[in-house]
């Protein structure tokens, strides 16, 4: 099998976990914009945005950096898959531990009343469970193990819809009166109404757990090691890949917890900040359609990329995959970005959260240029230069904030949303003028920026179409979506057949 048709059947498996499982994972965007207020959804983007920031602190770069060192030829995977796990372990342990005792000052972070501090003891369980995960989850990528891979983490997904269905949507309605009022027993004894979102938490954590289960023969193939000596080049290697993890989730998350914070009381009328926060993070859940399918791609990049670094050819494969990545991200991009208030049908609920949707576009771009940025990023982690992606990754997060600073009290989550843009776009070009000068890569920069150039046109028309709204607007953004795909497959399409 060619080497682009191995990878890209990689990326079709862990799609299924990945792309498929987190579909129906942000499928629930819809209930919670029907089920909550704004400012109820607004506490779970709130917290969840905390939750990115520790998760990078949980795993301190161990994934990538087990990758590294798993693939040098002197390795004994066995014994450095026991090593860093007994890390991980300890370190998961001990940092649970410590967000549970801090869960007051964690929630008065959010202004939050007291009673909420249970929510951080969830988050923290969550935390824990999810980084002893992560070592036997790269375990089974660098096996090639992909169907299991993907089996357990669309189990894990299920469950947690299931379970949120349960409690947010069949448990209240069985309580109402619904349907099926000779459950209301059975109901009344499992499910608690002041929890409300909480069940959100709750839900996750049990997926949490069951993943570990399903983990059971991997978490249970290592053999404690804690001798110093050897643990000292691989937290050399990780440290500089946690710090630009940091850093990217300054630039990803950041927003939703400045935007409470920095915008003016009063800036949407009849709206308090943390319901502008959960309008903001309701439009920010549809962007992250491109973001499934960068994160299905990166979990079979990844291995991919790390295995092709002794061949010669290398630097005109990482080129091609580049190229055909960023089409098909554009060509996502115009498809969401054009069709965007059908899209939004699906996904808010209340009409309270379509105010926010014009950022929708802006964050997709966004997304698109971080994806960029992931596949040009390669250079330093092939030539352990990792702490240029630490300074590349401060980079942003000083633009995040500063821009954040002077624009939220401007444009609001537009201003948010444009800052994340402005970052992204920033560090892409960073990685590619750094990694020019130590790991040349033939990438047709100026062809990719063309056909971007040229999807934001397409959206932008869409945007100002003088038509007015109902099915002759709607069949006129098909045209364009349709005209764009079909450009990109004309002109690109004798070189796709060639791959």
């Amino acid at each position: 099998m060619s080497i682009a048709k191995r990878l890209a059947s990689q990326t079709a498996i862990y799609g299924v976990s990945s792309i498929v499982g987190r579909v129906l994972n942000t499928l629930l965007v819809p209930v919670y914009t029907a089920r909550f207020a704004a400012a109820e959804y607004g506490i779970v983007t709130g917290l969840y945005a905390y939750v990115a920031f520790l998760n990078v602190v949980f795993t301190y770069g161990m994934e990538t950096t087990y990758f590294r060192f798993a693939n040098r030829p002197d390795t004994d995977r066995r014994e450095l898959y026991s090593r860093v796990m007994t890390l991980l372990l300890l370190s998961s342990a001990l940092l649970t531990t410590v967000l549970a005792l801090l869960a007051r000052p964690l929630m008065s972070l959010l202004s939050l009343p007291p009673g909420h501090e249970r929510y951080a003891l969830w988050i923290a369980l969550i935390l824990g469970l999810d980084a002893v995960a992560a070592i036997p989850f790269a375990r089974l990528r660098l096996e090639n193990k992909a169907r299991k891979f993907a089996a357990i983490r669309l189990a894990n997904i299920l469950l947690n819809v299931g379970l949120n269905l349960f409690f947010i949507v069949f448990c209240p309605d069985v309580l109402a009166g619904k349907y099926l009022a000779g459950l209301r027993p059975l109901v009344e004894g499992l499910y608690d109404p002041t929890i409300g979102v909480g069940y959100v938490f709750i839900s996750n954590l049990a997926a949490s757990a069951f993943t570990l289960l399903l983990l059971g023969r991997e978490l249970l193939d290592f053999r404690p090691q804690l001798t110093l000596a050897p643990l000292r080049p691989l937290l050399q290697y990780a440290y500089p890949i946690m710090l630009m993890g940091l850093a990217g989730m300054v630039n990803e998350t950041l927003d939703r917890i400045l935007l409470p914070r920095w915008l003016p009381e009063g800036f949407y009328p009849g709206k308090s900040n943390l319901a502008a926060v959960g309008i903001y993070g309701a439009c920010y859940k549809i962007s992250i359609l491109m973001s499934l399918v960068i994160q299905a791609f990166k979990y079979a990049a990844e291995p991919f990329f790390f295995g092709q670094s002794n061949d010669k050819n290398s630097p005109r494969t990482f080129a091609l995959v580049l190229k055909w990545f960023t089409l098909c991200c554009a060509m996502l991009f115009v498809g969401v970005s054009v069709n965007v208030e059908l899209v939004a049908r699906v996904f808010l609920q209340r009409p309270e959260y379509l105010e926010g949707l014009a950022v929708v576009p802006v964050l997709l771009l966004a997304n698109l240029f971080l994806g960029v940025y992931w596949n040009l990023s390669v250079w330093f982690k092939l030539t352990d230069k990792t702490y240029y992606g630490t300074y590349i990754g401060f980079a942003g997060a000083v633009l995040t904030v500063a821009l954040n600073f002077l624009l939220i009290p401007l444009l609001g989550y537009m201003g948010s949303a444009l800052a994340t843009l402005a970052c992204y776009f920033l560090m892409a070009a960073l990685c590619w003028w750094l990694g020019e000068r130590h790991f040349p890569v033939p990438y047709p920069v100026a062809r990719l920026l063309a056909w971007l150039a040229l999807a934001v046109g397409v959206v932008a028309l869409s945007w100002w179409l003088p038509v007015a709204e109902g099915w002759p607007r709607y069949g006129l953004q098909a045209l364009l979506t349709l005209g764009f795909v079909g450009l990109v497959g004309v002109v690109e399409g004798r070189r796709l057949r060639t791959i």
